[in-house]
């Protein structure tokens, strides 16, 4: 997806990570970070929407743990139809920052708890874990990735315990988390307006429906999340999210941290100086 939803030059990729990177060091909450962070969730849209978003949680990773060995990057399922977790187990991935490692010892052992299959082709088409990898090269250049598409389905949160369960044991290593996924996609484009059109509708996108995904997702209710995104629409990556709440609850979390919420309306004006009759919300939450 380089060239599509981030720049596809590296010079033009180093650039854009470091402006999201300075937008994000202004968030109040990042003076604020518990001791420890085991888990994020972050948006996926182009970084030009939500890419400023998403680098609030690298800061605040980066911040409290400078060195990270591996980040599982649990991904949503656009086109993925099939229900088991899928895990990219072997080899590298290549983004213009140059290639990543997967974790294939990390791998192994997820695939090895029969709650995630290998499956490297189902994510040609998944945008929603490759927006992240640069961010974690310029940030963690030595740490190295596992990609798991994870549909919205009940087997997100047994993927999570299961993947908790492994950290768990593993005191050598420091690694991170992440759940991919946007928000309320609201608007005719997506087919989505039980509010019907204008400001009032936006708002209530945002005010009312991302936020009851991102209280359940606070008060880490993996099974309401899942519930909630499936009856109210509010998280196109709701298994992924689920998961990555189940590994920070298995290792002993009780809350998240939410650092940002936008979404690409509000930042559409910002940077344009214009509105749109759709919106995409995104959140930066930690663990």
């Amino acid at each position: 997806m380089a060239g599509q939803f981030y720049p596809g030059q590296q010079d033009q990729c180093v650039d854009e990570i470091k402006q999201c990177l300075d937008e994000a060091v202004v968030t109040p909450g990042l003076s604020k970070l518990p001791d420890t962070i085991v888990a994020g969730i972050v948006p996926h849209a182009g970084w030009t929407f939500s890419g400023a978003t998403a680098a609030i949680v690298f800061t605040a990773i980066k911040k409290k743990h400078p060195v990270v060995d591996t980040f599982v990057i649990f991904g949503a399922a656009h086109s993925y139809i099939s229900q088991p977790p899928a895990v990219y187990d072997k080899g590298a991935w290549l983004t213009p920052l140059g290639e990543i490692a997967i974790d294939e010892e990390l791998a192994g052992a997820v695939i090895e708890s029969k709650t995630a299959i290998s499956d490297r082709n189902a994510h040609d088409s998944e945008h929603s874990m490759e927006v992240q990898v640069p961010f974690i090269q310029y940030l963690f250049p030595k740490a190295r990735i596992l990609p798991i598409l994870t549909p919205p389905a009940e087997q997100a949160i047994q993927l999570g315990e299961i993947v908790g369960s492994i950290i768990s044991s593993d005191d050598e290593r420091k690694i991170v988390c992440l759940g991919s996924t946007d928000l309320t996609h609201y608007g005719p484009r997506y087919g989505f307006t039980p509010m019907g059109a204008g400001k009032d509708a936006l708002k209530w996108a945002m005010d009312v429906n991302d936020k009851q995904f991102i209280d359940y997702s606070l008060k880490m209710q993996p099974q309401k999340m899942l519930e909630s995104a499936n009856e109210n629409y509010n998280a196109c990556g709701a298994g992924a999210a689920a998961a990555a709440v189940a590994v920070a609850k298995y290792l002993g979390k009780t809350k998240g941290i939410l650092l940002a919420h936008t979404n690409s309306n509000e930042i559409m004006l910002r940077k344009m100086g214009e509105t749109s009759r759709e919106s995409v919300g995104y959140a930066a939450i930690i663990f």
